[in-house]
C-alpha cells in the first residue's frame, strides 16, 4: 500500500522554477505581458499569459533559447514575504492586473502576508519577481533539462467569462536522457492520437452544428462501438447481472430528492418544461434504478440485485476541456448497481473486481494500478453516512484488493467522494501511459436519501448497501484510449472489415467474390479491393485502413483453392488454404 504522492521534491522544485524562468524570458520578450499562474504539473509546468499578440509555434524556441540563457546566468531563487497590502502596491506598480486580483482575494480570506520570489543575478541584481509560495531550486543552473512544448487556451481562473490567456506548456526532467526518452514518448503519442485516427480510419467525427462535445459515429466506428457494447454487455448477463433501461429525461423532482440540483447542478443540462412540469436530461442512472429497485419490497433471500444498463447520459463540460473522444458531453456508461446485504459486499466487491480485470484483459490491458478513495478522518463533516458503514466499506476494499493480490496500492486519503469510497482502476496502454478507466464506487447517499430496505431475517427493515460499477466507465473514453493502446490497428474481432480480398486482375475476380461468400457465410465480414489500380496500391490503402489480413488471390491460389495471406501486425505473407484460414480465423475470432 502506497499513499499518493507526487513527483519527487526535487524534480516538482525543478518544474516550478522552469516556470518561473518562463515567465522571465516572456516579460523579456513581451515586457507588457500580464502573468497568470504557472504551476508544476505532471512531467513539466506551465503558465498562462496575458500578451499584445497571439504566440506561434515558431516563438516557443525564442523563448526556449532565452530560458537557456537565464538558466547559464545561475540566478539565485530569493524568499521575501510582504504584508498583504505592500505586496498588492507592489504588484500594482508592476501592471500584473491578475496577481493583484489574486493578492486581493487573499486579503478578503484574511491572509496577512504574501511570498514573493525574486531571480537575482550575481552583482544582487533582481531581474524577474513573482508572487509564490514555493519552493524552488536554490539557483536556476539546478534546473534540469526542459523543453516548450506547445501552446494552448485557457480562460483565467477556468471560468469561460474571464479573458481567455495563453498558457505556453514546457517539459522537464533531472537528466538529458530522461528527457529525451519522454519527448520519444510524445512523439509516439501524437502518432497514435485517437482524434488523428479516428479520422483516418472513418470512426467518428464532431460537428459544430451538432454541437460541441457531442460525437457521431461513422459506420466503421459504430461497428467497434457495438461489438465492445455487446461482449461487455453478454459478459456482465452471464455473470449474473439483470438488464434494465431507464429514461433519456426525468421530472425536476426525482433529481431535486437524489441531491443532483443542488451538489451537481453546474454540471446538468437546463430544464425542458413538458405540461408545465420542469424536466432535465439525465446526468446519471442512478436515481432510476433507485426507483425500480424500491417500486416493491424487497426480502434478504432476493439480495444481491445486480443491475446494468448501457444508459447514455449528458454532462456539462466546459468548451476548453473536452478532447476528442476522452472528455465528451455525451457518453454511454456501461453502468452498473449492486444492492447487497452487509454479509454480501466482500464477496461482490471481489467479484466486480474479478470481471473487471477479465474485461479489461480481453481487450488487451495487463498492467494495472489500483486507487483506494476513502475519506479523511480528521474532517468527516465532509462525509455523509454512518461511521459503521464507512469503516466496513473501506476495510472490505482494502482486503479485497490485497487478498487479489494488489498490496501495493494507492491510498489516497481525502479523495474519496462525499457519499463513500472507491476504487479506481488505472491500465497502463502500449506505450505506458496510465487511464483512469473502472470504477467501484460506495453510495450512502442514494440509499438513505430514498429510504432503500429489504427485510432481513429477523422480519425487520434494513437499509442494504448500494455499490456503483462501471467496468470500461465512459464508452466514450475507454474507445478513445483503446485506439491509442492499438494505434488503431484493432484485433480481428473489433474491426468492421478483418479481411480485405485483392484480386491481382479481373480474371481472379470470380474466385474472389467466391472467398467473399464463403467468409461472410462464416460470420467473418470481409471486403473486395477491385483491381482498378495496381495491387500495390491497393495493398496500400488495405494497409493504412489498418486491415489485420489481407488475401491476395493470383493465379496460383485460383488453381489451388488458396490464399496468400498478408498478416499487417507480423507484415509477414503466407499461403494458405481457403478452407484452413477460414477455420483459423473462426477460431480467432471466436476466442
Amino acid at each position: 500500500m502506497a499513499k499518493k504522492t507526487s513527483a519527487a521534491p526535487e524534480v516538482e522544485k525543478m518544474r516550478h522554477s522552469a516556470s518561473h524562468v518562463l515567465a522571465q524570458a516572456v516579460l523579456e520578450m513581451f515586457p507588457e505581458a500580464k502573468l497568470g499562474v504557472g504551476p508544476a504539473i505532471e512531467n513539466g509546468f506551465y503558465y498562462d499569459f496575458d500578451l499584445p499578440r497571439t504566440l506561434i509555434p515558431e516563438d516557443l524556441p525564442l523563448l526556449e533559447k532565452k530560458m537557456q540563457h537565464i538558466v547559464k546566468q545561475n540566478l539565485v531563487f530569493k524568499l521575501s514575504e510582504q504584508k498583504v497590502d505592500d505586496a498588492i502596491k507592489i504588484l500594482k506598480d508592476a501592471s500584473q492586473k491578475y496577481k493583484v486580483e489574486m493578492a486581493s482575494d487573499l486579503k478578503k480570506e484574511g491572509i496577512e502576508t504574501i511570498t514573493f520570489y525574486e531571480n537575482i543575478d550575481q552583482t544582487g541584481k533582481r531581474k524577474f519577481i513573482d508572487m509564490c509560495e514555493g519552493p524552488h531550486v536554490e539557483k536556476t543552473g539546478k534546473i534540469g533539462a526542459f523543453k516548450l512544448t506547445h501552446i494552448a487556451g485557457a480562460y483565467w481562473r477556468g471560468d469561460e467569462k474571464n479573458p481567455m490567456l495563453q498558457r505556453i506548456y514546457g517539459v522537464c526532467f533531472e537528466t538529458r536522457e530522461e528527457l529525451d526518452e519522454y519527448l520519444k514518448k510524445l512523439e509516439e503519442a501524437k502518432r497514435r492520437d485517437h482524434r488523428k485516427l479516428g479520422q483516418e480510419l472513418d470512426l467518428f467525427m464532431f460537428d459544430d452544428e451538432v454541437g460541441a462535445g457531442l460525437p457521431l459515429w461513422l459506420p466503421r466506428g459504430a461497428y467497434l462501438r457495438n461489438k465492445i457494447m455487446e461482449f461487455a454487455f453478454n459478459t456482465y448477463l452471464k455473470n449474473g447481472y439483470d438488464p434494465v433501461v431507464s429514461p433519456h429525461i426525468g421530472n425536476a423532482k426525482l433529481w431535486g430528492h437524489s441531491g443532483h440540483l443542488d451538489f451537481y447542478k453546474e454540471s446538468m443540462y437546463g430544464p425542458m418544461m413538458i405540461d408545465e412540469e420542469e424536466y432535465r436530461i439525465k446526468p446519471m442512472n442512478c436515481p432510476f434504478h433507485v426507483k425500480m429497485y424500491n417500486s416493491r419490497m424487497h426480502s434478504y433471500r432476493e439480495l444481491p440485485c445486480r443491475w446494468t444498463e448501457m444508459g447514455t447520459v449528458y454532462r456539462y463540460e466546459r468548451s476548453g476541456a473536452l478532447h476528442g473522444l476522452t472528455r465528451v458531453r455525451g457518453f454511454t456508461q456501461d453502468d452498473a448497481h449492486i444492492i447487497c446485504r452487509p454479509d454480501q459486499l466482500k464477496y461482490e466487491i471481489a467479484e466486480a473486481l474479478k470481471l473487471t480485470l477479465f474485461i479489461l484483459n480481453k481487450f488487451g490491458f495487463k498492467d494495472f494500478e489500483m486507487n483506494v478513495s476513502v475519506r479523511d478522518p480528521e474532517n468527516k463533516s465532509k462525509f455523509i453516512g454512518e461511521d459503521a458503514r464507512w469503516d466496513t466499506a473501506e476495510q472490505v476494499l482494502k482486503e479485497v484488493l490485497q487478498e487479489s493480490g494488489f498490496k501495493d496500492y494507492v491510498y489516497d486519503i481525502g479523495g474519496a467522494v462525499f457519499y463513500g469510497p472507491k476504487i479506481d482502476v488505472k491500465v497502463a496502454d502500449s506505450i505506458g501511459r496510465k487511464w483512469q478507466l473502472s470504477t467501484i464506487q460506495f453510495d450512502f447517499n442514494l440509499p438513505t436519501k430514498f429510504g432503500m430496505t429489504y427485510i432481513g431475517e429477523d422480519g425487520k427493515e434494513h437499509t442494504p448497501f448500494m455499490v456503483h460499477r462501471a467496468l470500461l466507465g465512459s464508452l466514450e473514453r475507454f474507445i478513445g484510449v483503446l485506439i491509442e493502446h492499438y494505434a488503431g490497428a484493432f484485433p480481428a474481432w473489433l474491426c468492421y472489415y478483418p479481411v480485405a480480398i485483392l484480386p491481382v486482375a479481373a480474371a481472379h475476380e470470380k474466385y474472389a467474390e467466391k472467398v467473399k461468400e464463403e467468409l461472410w457465410e462464416h460470420g467473418i465480414r470481409a471486403e473486395i479491393y477491385a483491381p482498378t489500380d495496381t495491387l500495390g496500391k491497393r495493398i496500400r490503402e488495405a494497409e493504412l485502413k489498418k486491415t489485420p489480413y489481407m488475401a491476395v488471390i493470383g493465379d496460383k491460389e485460383v488453381e489451388s483453392k488458396s490464399l496468400a495471406i498478408r498478416n499487417y501486425s507480423t507484415k509477414k505473407q503466407e499461403t494458405f488454404k481457403t478452407s484452413e484460414f477460414i477455420k483459423d480465423l473462426v477460431k480467432e475470432l471466436a476466442e
